[in-house]
């Protein structure tokens, strides 16, 4: 029995080399061989992530896109509740009122002070005159009393009447001084009350962009990835409500070999195939190359440890291919891209381009 059991194992035994063996034959014989002018790596799709958020603290008042659903620039996805933001405008608003009834009310002023200095500067001209004329009389009256010619009092009369003129005209003086000081305060309250009026119309427009603001709009073309917020809840300032994808801006990130990144530059065509569609290659531009190094290698280097050095590389597809490729291109598939490090050397067949449809 043992014996046997034994007889079986060895069977099995090479049996499973034999499968083993036939399986690895098959792949070695299978595989695409690109030769030494092309380098190859694999990654992921990837695009620009846009993080649609509330500028402003609030509760989120509807959603108005889905996971998967692509958007438009500009296309409204979102709004926040804008009850106190109204009610704030409405008092702007009527700050506003009463700043413009302020200004028509200190313009009044402004005027009836003019007029009143036209009365007063009529008043002084009439007061100097008076005083002209007061010293001319004491000037006669003074000359005929030295001649005898006429009494004294009548001289004593007329330096009487030039005190009073005198002291009419400096009256008159100092209610025209008064009055231009009014007209000053006058006008420097309506300076101030355009200035709050002016203030309180820069508050609405403030209120106004908030409200505008609370309308979240897709800053670009894409697809909405996540709902990160839901109807109802309270966001903060710059609380996230959606994240979306830019359409426009895919590539596939992937690793290379130090030995062939030296020989890869920005701009060099490329190709990526990706795993759910590997009889599709899509055309792709080398858009960024590393300068340093992703692994680290130890303090001391031999040849081999110096090929363990990668580089991260970005193969991007231009946005007018991927009208193609809509349906196909999605963030985080699989994939290989593929780069040619020698610019002689063709394309092998494996990665000819696929027509266009």
């Amino acid at each position: 029995m043992n014996k046997q059991m034994r007889t079986w194992a060895i069977r099995l035994a090479i049996a499973a080399v034999i499968v083993a063996a036939l399986l690895i034959a098959r792949i070695y014989l299978t595989r695409d061989r690109l030769g030494e002018g092309i380098a190859a790596g694999n990654g992921r799709i990837e695009a620009t992530e846009v993080d649609i958020s509330a500028k402003a603290p609030g509760r989120i008042r509807t959603i108005l896109a889905e996971e998967g659903q692509e958007v438009k620039a500009g296309q409204i996805l979102a709004t926040v509740d804008v009850d106190s933001l109204e009610a704030q405008r409405a008092q702007a608003q009527a700050q506003t009122l009463a700043a413009q009834t302020a200004v028509q009310s200190a313009q009044a002023q402004v005027a009836q002070a003019l007029g009143q200095r036209g009365a007063a500067l009529a008043q002084l001209f009439a007061r100097e005159t008076d005083l002209d004329t007061a010293r001319q009389h004491l000037r006669r009256s003074t000359t005929l009393a030295a001649e005898g010619a006429t009494p004294q009092q009548e001289q004593d009369d007329d330096r009487a009447r030039l005190r009073s003129a005198s002291a009419g005209t400096d009256a008159a003086r100092a209610q025209l001084a008064a009055i231009d000081a009014a007209v000053a305060t006058a006008r420097a309250q309506v300076n101030g009350a355009r200035a709050n009026a002016e203030a309180a119309r820069a508050t609405i427009r403030r209120i106004d962009a908030d409200i505008g603001d609370a309308v979240l709009r897709a800053p670009r073309s894409g697809r909405i990835q996540y709902r990160i917020a839901e109807p109802g809840e309270v966001v903060g300032a710059g609380g996230k409500v959606l994240n979306m994808i830019d359409l426009s801006d895919v590539y596939l990130t992937f690793f290379l070999p130090e030995q062939a990144v030296g020989k890869v530059g920005l701009g060099d065509e490329a190709r990526i195939v990706l795993d759910s569609a590997p009889g599709r290659v899509i055309p792709a531009r080398i858009s960024f190359v590393a300068d340093v190094a992703q692994f680290t290698p130890k303090t001391v280097e031999t040849r081999d440890e110096r090929q363990k050095l990668m580089f991260r590389v970005r193969a991007s597809i231009a946005p007018e291919l991927l009208a193609r490729f809509h349906n196909l291109v999605k963030s985080g598939m699989p994939g290989m891209a593929y780069v040619r490090i020698d610019p002689a050397k063709p394309w092998p067949a494996k990665l000819a381009l696929t027509p266009a449809k």
